[in-house]
């Protein structure tokens, strides 16, 4: 009996989502509750389960296309679960012993290409055939390494990477020289490939959000630099024993956290929101970190920061990342949120300045710890010093605020125990 593969609901308001990677290929048995394919939507990417054991008998939407909430986009056939899943493929009738398969490869709605495979060839799996054709690698030059020499996505890799063969189609694949001038260069030297490549739905949202931003907000970023050397003897005082206690390591992020609550206490503007001809107080923080993502950047939001401590605050971000990093990150865990923090110090970043994500009014930019000379007490020191920049909505933040916000980020970052004493 044929089961279909619906796209389920994936979120409030959310009715078209992009196909992603099947995890299976028509032909491979499926266990109950076991990953088929993955959906992508703006705000996270879901994987679609098997209802059941089976076999997968069609793909109707290939990795790329575009689907509505609902949509039937291949089927499953449902065997006993004590069953063997069956191996055999039917016989080819004697006027079919080389099967012609279309294959097409999609950039949007625009067909790239459509080929038959050589004889020496079976069927080209979906996602051997997006590689092959964002590479214009043409797929009956590919020898298939899977059942019934079915071409894979890694025999499509090894060919995309491979070089080229010496003739293809009685045509020649020495570089043919372009003259300069007097000088013969290699046509190898002046390529000019482009490959199209269809936007994730999560990246046309932060798209979307950025310029949402740039477009209703009155941006202005404040900088100011932290002495780190404190948190870094406290660090490095006590990472053994928080990690043996909390089985976590203690982080920069979560004195970061604790600093931006007491900040956001002090300077309520900052974690308020602009609702015409309103602004809206919040008595609670709920503060986004922004990580990187298997999709790209996601921020997952620590509900009410404000009572965490520090061991819950480095639990719950090592979850955050580590889950997204498998696209994991629930979407009602992106949801939300009155103020963030992104480190872009962890990639090298010397200095920037973040947009913030509407309808927020803030966000704090982190950045690389450098050595540098500073003056202390009268004498220049090398100290580990960090710039902190504070992007916000000049609507609701004025300059006086933007800049007692980060100077209590300084005073509580250079003076860590003011975060236990809460002073």
């Amino acid at each position: 009996m044929a089961i279909e593969l619906k796209v389920p609901e994936v979120g409030e308001s959310i009715t078209e989502v992009m196909i992603g990677v099947w995890k299976k290929n028509v032909g491979d048995s499926v266990s109950a509750d076991e990953s088929v394919v993955e959906i992508e939507s703006d705000k996270a990417t879901v994987e679609l389960p098997a209802p059941s054991n089976g076999v997968v008998s069609a793909i109707l939407k290939q990795a790329g296309e575009q689907a509505v909430v609902g949509e039937v986009i291949g089927y499953l056939e449902a065997v006993a679960s004590s069953q063997s899943t069956p191996a055999a493929t039917p016989e080819p009738s004697a006027s079919s012993q080389v099967q012609s398969v279309d294959v097409r490869h999609r950039v949007g709605s625009t067909v790239i290409g459509s080929v038959q495979p050589a004889s020496g060839t079976g069927p080209v799996m979906p996602a051997a055939a997006r590689v092959l054709g964002e590479a214009g690698v043409p797929p009956q030059s590919v020898s298939g390494s899977g059942p019934g020499q079915r071409v894979t996505k890694a025999d499509a890799t090894s060919a995309v990477s491979a070089p080229p063969s010496s003739a293809i189609a009685g045509v020649s694949s020495e570089p043919q020289p372009v003259m300069t001038g007097t000088t013969a260069i290699s046509s190898s030297e002046t390529s000019r490939g482009e490959r199209p490549v269809l936007m994730s739905p999560m990246r046309r949202r932060i798209a979307e959000r950025l310029v949402e931003a740039q477009h209703q907000a009155a941006l202005l970023t404040t900088f100011n630099e932290v002495d780190m050397t404190a948190v870094m003897e406290l660090r490095k005082k006590f990472k053994d024993n928080f990690v043996d206690r909390h089985g976590v390591k203690l982080g920069f992020m979560s004195f970061f956290v604790r600093a931006a609550v007491e900040a956001l206490h002090a300077v309520p503007q900052v974690n308020a929101e602009f609702r015409d001809p309103h602004i809206v107080y919040r008595d609670f923080c709920d503060i986004g970190i922004a990580v990187g993502g298997g999709k790209g950047l996601v921020v997952p939001i620590l509900r009410n920061a404000e009572r965490m401590n520090f061991a819950q605050i480095e639990q719950s971000i090592g979850d955050f990342a580590h889950r997204a990093a498998d696209n994991k990150v629930k979407l009602e865990e992106l949801q939300g949120g009155t103020f963030t923090i992104s480190n872009g110090g962890v990639y090298g970043s010397m200095l920037s300045t973040p947009i913030i994500n509407p309808p927020q009014s803030g966000i704090l930019g982190l950045h690389a710890i450098q050595e540098r000379p500073v003056a202390v007490n009268g004498e220049v020191v090398v100290r580990p010093m960090m710039y902190v920049a504070l992007s916000y909505d000049h609507r609701i933040v004025d300059g006086r605020e933007a800049v007692t916000f980060l100077k209590r980020i300084k005073e509580m970052i250079e003076d860590p125990t003011r975060l236990m004493l809460e002073c």
